[in-house]
């Protein structure tokens, strides 16, 4: 069995870590902006089709409110 040291698993994590490429800040910001404008847009669409299945239902059930 192998006997663990932590010295060597700090070692090869920092190794490990060397090896990422990390983005820029100008890729970070642009897929920060790209990821809220598509939450909007789902958002947006969602409420849309909520609302129109609503319309369906109470159409279908003939729900006057």
């Amino acid at each position: 069995m192998a006997q663990f040291s932590p010295f060597k698993f700090l070692q090869e994590v920092r190794s490990e870590a060397n090896k990422v490429t990390w983005p820029s800040r100008r890729e970070t910001v642009i897929t920060t902006i790209m990821v809220f404008v598509m939450v909007a847009v789902a958002s947006v669409f969602f409420f849309a089709a909520d609302q129109l299945i609503r319309i369906l239902v109470t159409y279908i059930l003939g729900i006057h409110a």
